[in-house]
């Protein structure tokens, strides 16, 4: 009896939901779906309409000038503000904030208390002096020479040696010695081209990725100084990769044409040094690259060894009592004119030139191996630089051929050079004298000993 009477109700139930569902797609149902939705789209444009008034309102105005405020003073703060908000604006268009930033700085770049009257012999002094007095840095007096030689010579610079030995800290010291603090840039190992090292144009903040380093070179157009640059552990990256326009560019004889790409294209409004996404090399920047030598680190090329001075700090130097002196102000012009006077006084002699070109051909006849203009330019300058800073020319003889002639015998067959080392020193011995050459014969003993 329940059961059916369950039943029945289920089967009316039904019956009047198959009415409802006949009536809800009906055209009149449809019609008034139609209506409901027309109504409620009016209702959301009216809302946004009146937020967007509302969001576009000077607030400032409202709260400062209020209501009661006269016509014309509500009008001229209304001017007033959105003048501020264009010019906003129009400040957010540069893509290069940094750049536009030190545009708006550039007297403050110039300076004039330039210590002038400097000689290349008293600056390696009072910068060893400095290093040591002030820092807490001891280094010999011949690795300064030799470090101050080398800049004079090329642009870049490789100090190469084991973990401790004072690389960094050396470039780092001459910065603050010039009183224009040295650049430190961490090479990264996934570095790869030039924008690792300038930066990039991100599309979705349309603004340029700014490193430190295109903002220093930014800067160092605007100035006289000497700017340094170290990429600290550069080869634990491929030099000839990251670095490789670079190295073109500072090959040019003419300063004036090492222009590097940091964009393609240009923008109205894009700083004032940029030229359609150019920025000139400074003339006035060194580099200066770590290197150690481990299984971590990629070995570097001849590309990049051929074109930088290179310089071992294999030792510590033994400490040494002195006076905390002073900085020296030099202008960059006047650093390379002390290095073109060196060149005229101190030139290489006759009899060392034919020294020279004697070891050249017995290397080019028993190795292969010969000097090449490029470093023979190199042996001609740097030699009277070295001179000039209060050495001898043996010596400097000695230092730049291990760098830049004997470390070229590393690529030779390993049993050949062991067969030939003896006779090969005995040779330089003959030309140079006993201890004329010390450098090179060990280079090539090593190279003895390793095969």
């Amino acid at each position: 009896m329940i059961f059916a009477d369950i039943t029945s109700r289920l089967l009316a139930a039904d019956g009047f939901f198959a009415k409802l569902l006949e009536f809800a797609s009906s055209w009149y149902a449809i019609l008034a779906y139609v209506i409901l939705l027309l109504v409620i789209v009016a209702v959301v444009v009216v809302a946004l309409i009146v937020r967007e008034s509302r969001r576009t309102e000077p607030v400032t105005i409202r709260a400062v000038v209020g209501e009661s405020a006269p016509a014309p003073a509500r009008v001229q703060a209304q001017e007033s503000a959105s003048a501020s908000v264009a010019a906003a604006e129009e400040g957010a268009k540069s893509r290069y904030e940094g750049l536009t930033a030190l545009d708006a700085e550039k007297e403050s770049f110039l300076r004039s208390d330039y210590d002038e009257h400097i000689n290349l012999k008293t600056l390696c002094e009072r910068f060893r002096n400095y290093a040591a007095g002030k820092l807490r840095l001891y280094y010999s007096a011949a690795d300064i020479r030799r470090f101050v030689a080398g800049l004079l010579v090329s642009h870049i610079m490789i100090l190469q040696g084991m973990s401790g030995t004072g690389k960094t800290s050396l470039a780092r010291a001459f910065g603050e010695f010039l009183d224009n603090p040295s650049l430190i840039v961490p090479v990264q190992p996934m570095w790869k081209e030039r924008t690792d090292l300038v930066g990039y144009y991100n599309e979705f903040t349309r603004r340029f990725n700014e490193t430190d380093l295109l903002k220093k070179m930014y800067e160092a157009n605007y100035s006289k100084d000497i700017f340094i640059t170290v990429l600290d552990e550069m080869n634990i990256a491929r030099v000839e990769y990251y670095f490789a326009e670079f190295l073109s560019l500072l090959e040019l004889p003419n300063p004036e044409e090492r222009n590097l790409v940091v964009a393609n294209g240009s923008w109205e409004d894009d700083p004032e040094q940029l030229d359609k996404g150019h920025l000139r090399l400074p003339a006035n920047m060194w580099f200066i690259g770590t290197a150690n030598n481990d299984d971590s680190t990629f070995a570097i090329s001849d590309k990049v060894y051929d074109r930088a001075m290179i310089m071992d700090l294999d030792t510590k130097a033994e400490s040494f009592y002195a006076e905390s002196g002073g900085r020296v102000h030099l202008t960059a012009k006047r650093f390379a004119e002390l290095g073109e006077a060196a060149q005229r006084e101190y030139e290489i002699t006759r009899r060392n030139l034919g020294r020279l070109q004697k070891l050249d051909e017995y290397m080019k006849e028993n190795f292969r191996i010969t000097f090449g203009n490029r470093i023979m330019k190199q042996i001609r300058t740097y030699v009277p630089v070295y001179i000039a800073c209060g050495g001898e020319e043996l010596e400097a003889l000695d230092d730049i051929l291990a760098k830049k002639v004997m470390r070229k015998l590393g690529m030779q067959n390993p049993v050949y050079i062991r067969n030939q080392a003896d006779k090969f020193c005995r040779y330089m011995d003959e030309l140079f004298g006993e201890d004329g050459l010390k450098e090179c014969k060990a280079v090539v003993q090593r190279l003895k000993l390793n095969a």
